[in-house]
């Protein structure tokens, strides 16, 4: 994760008394002629907004001249708040709190494995509001949609479920860091709360994911799942016969582009 703060960083206020938190943003301003939808990065579970696919997205709103929006997620990266009150909900207040600040007319959602789930329950937040911003299209890569009930809790042995009820919590080994990934108690049950792989899942835009079919973390038969919930939606699969969860080799990069290029073009 980031250490040092960007000097043109945004922090705002979400939540209020004891779940109070900021967290920060960085924003690239759209050229004056430019009116396509903004790009909004929503990371995956302890990724921040300086990981790869993250700047790639950035430079190619600079390229295109349109507005891109990152954040971190309480407990992430530059933003504040203590990673271990993290759960699904929160996330998604925040990214909606990110999306009330900074009032884009229209996003791109573009979600990395739990920024998949939460691209998905966006929407659906924003359909309840009444649509705004517009929803144009959204990019998932290897998306982790229900993964706490899904991919995490089938797979507990004993030992871990009674760590879960004493602790609270669980430890697993990470690939990605020293530090082993920690599974609450309060983001499992949380994640019950906001499961969309439960009826079909009506974005009202095209979606196009990304998958590698090497991936570890999320198998790819998880992407065919979720298509499965998307009937109403103009979906693409991409599936990456050598791609594993994080997609950011080059080639990956270049998909990921062409995928965004695809849904602005449209």
């Amino acid at each position: 994760m980031s250490a040092t703060a960007p000097s043109d960083l945004i922090r705002i206020p979400v939540g209020t008394a004891e779940t109070m938190r900021e967290i920060a943003i960085l924003v690239r301003p759209a050229s004056a002629s430019n009116d396509n939808a903004a790009f909004v990065w929503l990371g995956g579970y302890r990724s921040d907004m300086t990981g790869t696919k993250a700047v790639e997205l950035d430079a190619l709103a600079e390229t295109l001249g349109t507005e891109c929006i990152r954040f971190d997620y309480s407990g992430h990266g530059v933003s504040g708040g203590a990673f271990r009150d993290g759960t699904i909900s929160r996330w998604l207040e925040e990214a909606l709190a990110v999306l009330d600040h900074t009032k884009p007319k229209s996003v791109v959602l573009v979600g990395s494995s739990m920024g998949g789930w939460i691209a998905l329950r966006v929407a659906q937040e924003l359909k309840k509001r009444g649509g705004s911003p517009k929803v144009e299209g959204m990019v998932l890569i290897a998306p982790a949609p229900d993964f706490t009930g899904e991919l995490i809790e089938p797979h507990l042995t004993d030992e871990q479920r009674q760590s879960l009820a004493v602790n609270g919590y669980v430890e697993e080994p990470s690939e990605y860091s020293s530090e082993p990934d920690i599974y609450t108690r309060d983001l499992l049950e949380d994640g019950a709360r906001n499961r969309v792989l439960t009826g079909i899942i009506e974005t009202g835009c095209p979606v196009h994911i990304l998958q590698g079919m090497n991936d570890r973390d999320v198998p790819y038969e998880h992407a065919l799942k979720l298509m499965e919930f998307l009937p109403a939606d103009d979906v693409t699969l991409t599936l990456v016969r050598d791609g594993d969860h994080r997609l950011s080799r080059p080639q990956d990069i270049e998909k990921m582009r062409g995928a965004i290029m695809g849904l602005i073009n449209k």
